[in-house]
């Protein structure tokens, strides 16, 4: 259980789409208003984790057109993502909205995610602790990953709302964005590739 713990940790901790949006709603909305968009990544978290659970995951990715639409549609939106961040100008505003971010686009975020797929894969199918009883075993994974998501995510906004308050300088900003965008976009395309060979 203690290695099952470790692993969440590590896996989640990375930067990710979910973490990177999340400290850029930070740095542009400040963290009350950017709570709801945490939420709708907590829920699409967990609508993932349980379509892993059930099998629809492994049906629907089992589709050889459906997976390929999927996995083009996210790494498009996800390159969008990562091109607002790196031209965000000059204030750490990881992405720019006239509007607070919400629920919704929180859930949706998740949805298309490829490091939410090969993470909740890889935690429900590796790391076992209690062979005996299987039922009880994801359950109290679903519960210790959750346990260990809430405080990173929102320690991530936080970290965030801090990066908002520094006056750093243009060219500082603009180096973070890059490194921020570029970062995203290695992690969802190691992500993407291996949920692909996962699944192919």
């Amino acid at each position: 259980m203690i290695v099952f713990a470790l692993a969440v940790l590590f896996l989640i901790i990375t930067p990710g789409p979910g973490v990177l949006t999340t400290a850029g709603f930070g740095a542009a909305y400040g963290f009350k208003p950017s709570l709801r968009y945490v939420l709708g990544l907590f829920l699409g978290t967990n609508m993932v984790m349980l379509a892993v659970i059930t099998g629809f995951a492994a049906v629907i990715l089992s589709m050889p057109t459906l997976r390929v639409v999927l996995l083009t549609l996210s790494m498009g939106y996800l390159i969008y993502l990562a091109a607002r961040i790196a031209f965000a100008g000059a204030k750490i505003a990881f992405i720019e909205a006239k509007s607070p971010p919400g629920i919704m686009g929180g859930v949706l975020l998740q949805a298309i995610n490829p490091k939410a797929y090969v993470v909740n894969t890889s935690l429900i199918t590796g790391f076992g602790f209690m062979p005996d009883n299987l039922t009880l075993e994801i359950i109290l994974k679903i519960l210790i990953t959750n346990a260990i998501w809430i405080p990173l995510h929102l320690g991530w906004l936080y970290a965030g709302t801090l990066l908002h308050e520094l006056n750093l300088s243009q060219r500082t900003q603009r180096t973070i964005n890059i490194l921020m965008a570029l970062s995203m976009l290695l992690v969802v395309f190691l992500a993407a590739t291996f949920a692909q060979g996962r699944t192919g």
